[in-house]
């Protein structure tokens, strides 16, 4: 019987065997079900594979690494970070892509941390498997309706933010990146399955169609394992915010002070604006930064404006 999920499998593999072949690669290694998969892949075609774990010394991404490079048998390497070194690199990573967004510094800390550390000079991502294969929590349980909402946001963010970004630490460090699963052919074949098959019912059926694949292709162990974000699993989140709490600032506050001084070279400001920790709707935030953005204008200045007229008004009856 033929495996349902074939023509995407096939391209999977093709865009790796190309990406890779007779070449020394290196990976950015989370110990997940999507570096994994491009790592035991990648064995096969590459001259050399060598693995690169960023994280905390007991850092779930770590541990996790550790456990399955032994499994796949591939060497690897721990790339370190500590509260005494992570400054370096949140002002370092700044300086190369020029990017202030705090989460964007969070995020692509691993790739930075990995490109800096590593000897060969492609460097494999798993990249784009979360938004392409319904890897976020975001997406458990959604309507077709949102879930078309919800993944145009996402890819669009993965193409607009994460990719430049990543594309510059690449340059920065004289790196190629290799990116399987956001190969031209595997998004094509994605975009001819039925979204039932990839709208997740729960956390654990996340990313469902790859973890058949993985299996498929004779590697079930890579099915089984479980993954947080790379921010969170890399800890380097935890340690920004201990480096800002010293420092008397909010995580925000404190990235964006030292943007203002790598990119602009000015000292902290001490007026700069407080951060809003808020939570709502996913889809509705989608929906309503689109209209945002369509009127000119970002959430932080709609946001300045409704707490002004929240003081004007003495009241929130004209949000009614």
């Amino acid at each position: 019987m033929t495996f349902k999920y074939a023509d995407l499998e096939n391209a999977i593999v093709d865009s790796v065997r190309r990406g890779v072949e007779g070449r020394r690669v290196g990976v950015a290694f989370s110990g997940g079900l999507d570096s994994g998969l491009v790592s035991a892949l990648s064995k096969g075609y590459a001259e050399s594979v060598h693995l690169y774990t960023c994280g905390t010394s007991n850092a779930f991404d770590v541990v996790m690494a550790r456990d399955l490079s032994d499994r796949l048998g591939l060497p690897w390497t721990h790339v370190q970070l500590t509260r005494g070194n992570i400054e370096g690199y949140v002002r370092e990573i700044i300086e190369a892509t020029g990017t202030s967004d705090p989460f964007t510094v969070s995020y692509e800390l691993q790739l930075f941390s990995v490109c800096k550390a590593a000897e060969e000079d492609i460097i494999v991502s798993g990249q784009g498997s979360d938004e392409y294969f319904m890897g976020c929590a975001k997406f458990v349980g959604q309507t077709r309706e949102n879930y078309e909402v919800l993944k145009e946001a996402s890819v669009d963010r993965l193409l607009d933010v994460s990719v430049p970004c990543e594309l510059k630490i690449a340059e920065h460090f004289g790196k190629r990146m290799v990116y399987p699963y956001m190969d031209s052919e595997v998004v094509s074949r994605i975009g001819m399955l039925d979204p039932e098959d990839l709208i997740p019912k729960d956390m654990d059926s996340r990313k469902s169609v790859l973890k058949a694949i993985a299996v498929d292709l004779g590697y079930p162990i890579l099915a089984e394992r479980k993954k947080k974000s790379s921010q969170y699993g890399s800890g380097t989140t935890d340690l920004i915010r201990a480096v800002a709490r010293d420092k008397g600032m909010m995580y925000n506050e404190y990235i964006a002070s030292v943007y203002d001084e790598v990119i602009n070279g000015k000292l902290p400001d001490s007026g700069r604006g407080s951060v809003i920790n808020a939570r709502v709707d996913s889809v509705l935030k989608v929906e309503a930064e689109r209209v945002i953005a369509e009127c000119g204008s970002n959430p932080s200045a709609v946001m300045d404006l409704v707490y002004r007229r929240i003081v004007r008004e003495g009241g929130i009856d004209f949000l009614k």
